[in-house]
């Protein structure tokens, strides 16, 4: 038990998420529980991880949940462990709701190099439901989009959006998260026929001119910026022919940061496509194990996303994981970490007020303030 390694929960407490600040000490080690001096608050060793308040064994969670994670029916393991449906359900949701956590932290709160970004949306078929329209029960299956993006020098996944419909405002939230993740280097994207692709990352790629004057700074594109589109022919209900296209962008850039391809494509977006396919279970094509809630397709979308960055080795990255390949990490993770990681929350911030500050708030500002 260390507690040097450990941080505060607790909202209101000052020393919140700082870790070898010395405050956190023992307080049982029969319980593993720890107390923070600051606030005087006591915690337990797994707080802030998917394994708080878990009341059955880790071992029997963490195999529960690498199976999910790898495409197994969730009736399948409710045969074979004896386990109730609502519970490895919630331990789903639990898993998933820590990997979106943990890709927050350590993957949407930095920017890396990316070179070229893929980018692509995967069609969900959800559960039908009855509604009562005219005194009569219709059916109507619902469908849900699934926007994502992937890095295709380091193979890391950046993230993805869920929305009930293919609109400009699933591709704009995309756009922006690959905005937020980039460094002001070259860059070239590629996505599909969709026309809203182009306008949402030409508009999201853009930064802002500083003036003197009053009002709104002009923002200008980014000049590092090239856009490359993939549009499928189609005949007849079949895929005919492939035309690519460069949107924006000179060549010789684009010859540059392609990755060992010949021209501009989204053959790894796709692969990353069937990764999600074969692991997600209602995500199947032409299966019966359909999704009910948008939840849980954003959990299991987190859960296989962030299990493909931080636990999966790649051949073609030398049998090291995307988020090694990103410098992110320096070894392959196994599930129990990923479950058992510790994301710290935001730094305390002083509140603010009018006056002078009393010297007890002095001390702490000095102290524990960013």
């Amino acid at each position: 038990m260390n507690p040097q390694q450990l941080f505060c929960p607790n909202p209101v407490c000052p020393s919140r998420g700082q870790k070898n600040q010395g405050n956190i000490v023992v307080h049982s080690k029969k319980e593993q529980r720890y107390r923070c001096k600051v606030c005087g608050k006591t915690f337990a060793h797994t707080k802030e991880t998917a394994l708080y308040r878990l009341h059955k064994p880790l071992d029997l969670f963490v195999l529960v949940t690498t199976l999910l994670a790898y495409g197994c029916p969730l009736q399948a393991i409710v045969a074979a462990f004896g386990l109730d449906e609502r519970t490895v359900a919630a331990w789903h949701r639990r898993a998933g709701q820590q990997a979106k956590r943990v890709h927050e932290h350590l993957v949407l709160a930095q920017q890396f190099d990316l070179g070229q970004v893929q980018a692509d949306e995967v069609r969900v078929k959800t559960q039908r439901r009855k509604e009562q329209a005219t005194q009569q029960a219709t059916q109507q299956g619902g469908i849900l989009w699934m926007a994502m993006a992937l890095c295709v020098p380091c193979r890391l996944w950046l993230g993805g959006f869920v929305s009930p419909h293919r609109d400009k405002k699933l591709i704009r939230q995309l756009a922006h998260l690959v905005h937020g993740c980039a460094l002001p280097r070259p860059l070239l994207v590629c996505f599909d026929g969709f026309k809203s692709y182009v306008g949402c990352f030409h508009k999201a790629f853009r930064v802002s001119i500083k003036t003197t004057g009053p009002g709104r700074p002009r923002l200008r594109p980014w000049l590092d910026l090239c856009l490359g589109q993939v549009v499928k022919q189609y005949e007849k209900g079949h895929v005919c022919g492939v035309l690519t296209r460069l949107v924006q962008g000179a060549k010789e850039p684009v010859a540059a940061l392609l990755y060992g391809a010949n021209g501009i494509n989204t053959a790894y977006i796709e692969r990353l496509n069937a990764t999600f396919r074969a692991r997600l279970w209602f995500l199947v094509r032409r299966s019966r194990c359909v999704c009910r809630q948008q939840t849980t397709l954003e959990n299991g979308m987190y859960l296989i996303g962030c299990l493909y960055n931080f636990c999966t080795p790649h051949h073609s990255l030398d049998g090291c994981t995307p988020a090694v390949a990103a410098g992110i990490t320096d070894h392959c993770w196994g599930v129990r970490e990923l479950l058992s990681f510790r994301v710290p929350p935001s730094r305390w911030q002083p509140p603010r007020q009018r006056g002078r500050r009393s010297k007890a708030m002095q001390v702490l500002v000095e102290r524990w303030a960013p």
